[in-house]
């Protein structure tokens, strides 16, 4: 009856961290350019001091992502980027850190700098600075320019341009923070990834979330129908548990 115990046990604390994923998922269903979280385990044998080689639990892998294209709609807004194909956009972290983005809904806050969700934007040099109250239009290399407030087209200029990337599979890292990272460098230090020239956005759309509303929550039903099982699992062996006892008590 132990091994039931195991079973089930482990495999409702699997169940329960993937329901946080899910639920994290369908809570982003609607965040421009999500990239949905994807959830697995395996099966190990118990390990330690009282070694039970027939005893196996359920450990959850290291989460992966999904990196499929999500749906690409036109917004109109000359601050609403796409990224084409496997191309990503470089923002900065809270600590300085060059991370990778698809979000694309982009704003330009009080100090000119232009952002996504408060995050500075890179560019060739570093953060993308844009002249206030200027007339601002991205090209689709990720060129931005300006035209100054209150002049006409013909002082149309270039002010930076946005870094896009485009990594190997499976060379970023997802952060807690929602952010992809590159790998780290020979010193250990944060990495950075290489400009891609050829990478393209289109300006004026902004890519949807790749997380599927009806899909997910089919999984979340199933996921919630699953712990249910395995607590039913955890009651029978226990009521087994009991019932053997008191066959073999002995009566005086």
């Amino acid at each position: 009856m132990d091994r039931m115990l195991y079973t089930a046990m482990s495999g409702a604390k699997h169940t329960m961290d993937q329901q946080s994923v899910v639920s994290n998922n369908l809570a982003n269903v609607s965040t421009a350019g999500f990239r949905a979280q994807l959830q697995a385990a395996r099966s190990v044998p118990v390990e330690g001091d009282a070694l039970l080689p027939t005893r196996a639990s359920a450990v959850t892998t290291t989460p992966g992502t999904d990196y499929s294209q999500g749906p690409i709609e036109r917004t109109g807004r000359t601050l609403d980027v796409a990224m084409q194909d496997d191309a990503w956009m470089a923002v900065q972290d809270g600590e300085g850190v060059e991370t990778y983005s698809r979000r694309g809904d982009l704003q330009v806050d009080s100090d000119g700098v232009l952002t996504s969700v408060g995050r500075p934007v890179m560019g060739d040099g570093g953060p993308v600075v844009v002249p206030q109250g200027s007339q601002i239009s991205i090209g689709a290399d990720g060129t931005v320019s300006a035209i100054p407030q209150g002049e006409g087209p013909e002082a149309l200029v270039d002010v930076g341009r946005i870094k896009l990337v485009t990594p190997e599979e499976g060379e970023l890292t997802r952060g807690e923070d929602g952010l992809f990272r590159a790998p780290p460098n020979e010193e250990g230090e944060p990495g950075a990834l290489v400009a891609d020239e050829d990478a393209k956005l289109v300006s004026g759309a902004l890519e949807g979330s790749n997380v599927s509303a009806v899909d997910t929550m089919v999984t979340m039903i199933d996921a919630a129908r699953r712990y249910d099982m395995q607590m039913k699992m955890l009651s029978s062996a226990d009521e087994n548990a009991q019932r053997a006892n008191s066959m073999l008590t002995i009566q005086g």
